[in-house]
């Protein structure tokens, strides 16, 4: 979200953020544009996608069943190394001293699912979950830090928590329902958007199409000094 939905950006621009040259940023691009993050647009430059929510509901849905899927096939055959990894990032969770950030909930929730579609066997699923899960991170990310603010993030480290807990008991039944109510509850965040965000959260083209309407609220005029 430091890159805003909808808004336009040069790849030089890029290079000078991260501070990598031209290679590099190039593969990234066509990765994020594969993934549907990145729109590149011929001599505009590029365009950060803006947040469709509609279409954000139909993706969870396909989350929904991936990580039901990969989830049970990691508990099958997960090894004492990646039960040891499971310990330790709910550890991360539980017991991270002081107010958990969004940024540190992220990274923490990256790995697990790194972790959980490698001990799955089936690495081919990471091109069709990674994308999923970005696009549903940014979402969560704008909702949490926006909007529900510590509520919102406790309840999505507790719905984590939960689905660590029927992983590491080997319950298959409570693990698939541990993930079904995890992306309930992003799909909550998504409504809960709809509701209140402010549409340049969403899109940053949306403001000019305001001003060009004539909705811009008018400034008042400048006092005369003395």
């Amino acid at each position: 979200m430091q890159l805003a939905p909808g808004a336009f950006i040069r790849t030089q621009d890029i290079q000078a953020r991260v501070g990598l040259g031209r290679t590099p940023v190039h593969q990234a691009v066509r990765r994020l544009a594969a993934e549907t993050l990145l729109e590149i647009v011929p001599r505009n430059g590029l365009r950060i996608a803006p947040i469709d929510l509609a279409r954000e509901r139909r993706l969870a849905v396909l989350r929904r069943d991936l990580i039901r899927f990969v989830t049970e096939a990691a508990m099958r055959n997960m090894t004492p190394n990646d039960r040891a990894r499971v310990h330790y990032l709910r550890r991360q969770l539980a017991s991270e001293a002081g107010p958990m950030t969004v940024d540190r909930f992220n990274a923490i929730d990256k790995s697990f699912d790194v972790l959980l579609i490698q001990a799955s066997g089936e690495r081919f699923l990471e091109r069709a979950l990674r994308p999923l899960h970005a696009i549903a991170r940014r979402t969560g990310y704008l909702n949490l830090t926006r909007i529900s603010g510590e509520v919102g993030l406790a309840k999505t480290v507790e719905s984590h928590i939960a689905i660590m807990d029927a992983v590491l008991a080997g319950d298959e039944k409570a693990a698939r329902e541990a993930c079904d109510a995890l992306v309930a509850y992003g799909t909550a965040l998504i409504d809960e958007l709809e509701g209140v965000v402010d549409p340049q959260w969403l899109d940053a083209s949306f403001a000019p199409m305001i001003e060009e309407a004539g909705f811009a609220s008018k400034r008042p005029a400048a006092e005369d000094g003395g």
